[in-house]
C-alpha cells in the first residue's frame, strides 16, 4: 500500500459502513447484492512478505455471501492505490498479495486444502491524475496469447478497480452515502468545488443515524487531506465539518477571493499581451513584410515581458531574425 495518503483512508475502512458504502455503491450490483453487510468482520494485518520491497497493511474484511441455496464467507481484500500513475505491475502484485494471504489463513487454519480456500473479491481504489490503464487480470501480461493447449495452465486473477478520480459530480450524487461525499472532497479542485463538497457532505452526514461518528471519522480524514494537499485554509479550530461548517464556510469563501484575484490578475496579464501581440505582428509586417510561420510561433508563446522588449527593438532592427532571434 503506497504510503501518500493511505493513512485516512485505512481509518475510513476500518469501520464497516464505510467498506458496505464502497461495495454497494462502486462495486459490480450483482456481486454486492449477494452479501449479506451485517456479517462483515475485519481481518486486516500483515500477511505478505516483501517481495515488492514496500510495507503493506492488508485491509481485509471477511462477509457472508449468498447465492443458489448457498451460504459462504467472502474475503473483501482492499488495496488502496494512491500514486501518481498507474502501476503496470498490479496484477502480478495482486496475484502475490492475494496468495500470501490464502498462506495465512492456512498456517493459521482459518481454512485447509481439504475443506476448500473461500473465494477472495480484489478490490483495488485508485485516485492517480491519469485514467487506470494497467491490465486487470494476470492472464493479460502474457504476450503474445498462450497456444490453445497452454492456456488452462496460465495464471488467472482479476481484480475490480474503482478509479475515484474517473467518478463524475453526476456519479457521486447518485449515491447518497458519507463515502461517496469523501470522494467528491478528495476530487474537489478549487475553493468553489470545495464549499459545494462540504456542503453536501454536511447534508449526507446529518442524515446518517450514526453522524456524531460518522462526522468524527470524515473531519479526520478531511483535516489531513487539506493539509497534505496544501490548501489555504485555517484548520485550527476544524473539530466538527457539521458543528464548525460556518467557520469553515468563511474560510473556504476567503480562498475562493483569493483564487478569483489571482484569476483577475492572469486574465489582465493575458489580455495585455494578447493585445501587445496584435500591434507588435502589426509593427513587424509594416516594417519587414508578411510574418513566416516561425515568427507567429514564437510572438504566440512569448512572455509579456519579451513582448514588450521587442516592441522597443523594432525600432532599430534591420530583420526579423535580428529582432526575433532567429529561426
Amino acid at each position: 500500500m503506497s504510503n501518500h495518503h493511505d493513512t485516512g483512508y485505512k481509518e475510513l475502512f476500518s469501520h464497516p459502513e464505510f467498506v458496505q458504502q464502497l461495495i454497494e455503491g462502486f462495486a459490480p450490483p450483482e456481486i454486492a447484492q449477494l452479501m449479506d453487510f451485517s456479517t462483515l468482520e475485519n481481518h486486516s494485518g500483515h500477511y505478505i512478505t516483501p517481495l515488492f520491497e514496500e510495507r503493506i497493511e492488508d485491509l481485509v474484511w471477511s462477509v457472508r455471501a449468498h447465492w443458489q441455496g448457498l451460504s459462504q464467507q467472502v474475503y473483501l481484500y482492499l488495496l488502496l492505490e494512491f500514486q501518481s500513475g498507474v502501476d503496470s505491475r498490479m496484477p502480478i502484485r495482486l496475484l502475490h498479495y492475494v496468495a500470501c494471504f490464502y498462506d495465512h489463513l492456512l498456517k493459521t487454519k482459518a481454512a485447509s486444502v481439504g475443506e476448500g480456500l473461500p473465494p477472495v473479491f480484489p478490490v483495488v481504489l485508485y485516485n492517480g491524475a491519469t485514467p487506470w490503464s494497467a491490465e486487470t487480470d494476470i492472464y493479460g501480461l502474457l504476450q503474445p496469447e498462450p497456444p490453445a493447449f497452454l492456456r488452462p495452465y496460465q495464471p488467472r486473477l482479476r481484480y475490480y478497480v474503482i478509479d475515484e478520480g474517473r467518478l463524475s459530480v453526476a456519479d457521486l450524487a447518485a449515491r447518497q452515502t458519507p463515502l461517496s461525499a469523501v470522494f467528491s472532497l478528495e476530487n474537489a479542485a478549487t475553493g468553489e468545488a470545495l464549499q459545494q463538497a462540504v456542503e453536501r457532505a454536511v447534508a449526507v452526514m446529518q442524515a446518517d443515524p450514526h453522524k456524531e461518528r460518522i462526522d468524527r471519522v470524515v473531519t479526520r480524514w478531511f483535516k489531513r487531506h487539506l493539509q497534505r494537499i496544501g490548501t489555504p485554509v485555517d484548520l485550527s479550530g476544524l473539530n466538527s465539518l457539521i458543528e464548525d461548517r460556518s467557520m469553515l464556510a468563511e474560510n473556504i469563501q476567503n480562498w475562493i477571493r483569493n483564487e478569483r484575484q489571482e484569476g483577475h490578475q492572469e486574465g489582465r496579464q493575458e489580455g495585455e499581451s494578447l493585445a501587445l501581440q496584435r500591434v507588435l505582428s502589426r509593427q513587424i509586417q509594416l516594417k519587414f513584410g508578411a510574418l513566416p510561420d516561425w515568427a507567429e510561433q514564437r510572438l504566440a508563446q512569448a512572455t509579456l515581458q519579451q513582448l514588450e522588449d521587442w516592441s522597443a527593438a523594432i525600432l532599430f532592427a534591420d530583420s526579423i531574425e535580428a529582432l526575433l532571434g532567429g529561426q
